[in-house]
């Protein structure tokens, strides 16, 4: 997410992403640095690549996230015409909402190409307890995309834009961290 606010953020008034991107990306190195992890797997390129997309996805997506809560907290103060200074700093209501469909549509595609990588490189979904995470991602998936096509479609924008982006990214976070908690402390399992 850091890397992707840098790249794409620099430009224009999207550097406020920075805000809040840059403090969860220290928080996450941190945590990682007093944190004793174990040896890392090797995997085969397939799986890599598979690891790769994820993550660019969920990085995508988290900014899509992001965008959204700013949206909203934009909105919520034009309609009770309190407009604080820290607003000035986003850019306009119209651009966001461009940046956030089009952040959408780029993490679509990365998702949709991780779920499909998954398919094609994941040997047995069962023994290697992933269920759990496909079914939450898929239903991302499904969300993501319905989200895009009621815009495309409907002209869906504002406040339902809002809440399908977060509801989707919800599930997202809950497929990864959820399924990883589920395993790791109330099952006992480290896979």
């Amino acid at each position: 997410m850091a890397a992707l606010t840098t790249v794409f953020g620099a430009r224009g008034r999207m550097a406020a992403l920075g805000v809040v991107v840059f403090p969860i990306a220290a928080a996450t190195l941190l945590g990682f640095a007093l944190h004793t992890p174990r040896a890392p797997e090797a995997l085969d390129w397939r799986l890599q690549l598979h690891a790769w997309l994820a993550l660019l996805a969920y990085a995508t997506l988290a900014i899509s996230a992001l965008l959204a809560g700013m949206l909203w907290l934009q909105e919520r103060a034009l309609r009770r015409h309190r407009i604080h200074g820290w607003l000035r700093a986003l850019p306009p209501l119209v651009e966001l909402e461009i940046l956030l469909f089009r952040s959408i549509t780029v993490g679509f595609i990365l998702l949709s190409a991780t779920l499909l990588s998954g398919v094609l490189f994941v040997e047995n979904l069962l023994a290697q307890h992933l269920v759990h995470k496909t079914v939450l991602s898929v239903l991302s998936w499904l969300l993501f995309g319905g989200l895009l096509v009621g815009r495309w479609r409907q002209g869906w924008r504002g406040t339902k834009a809002v809440h399908w982006t977060l509801v989707a990214m919800a599930l997202l976070v809950l497929a990864f961290f959820g399924s990883k908690a589920v395993l790791e402390l109330v099952l006992g399992r480290t896979a």
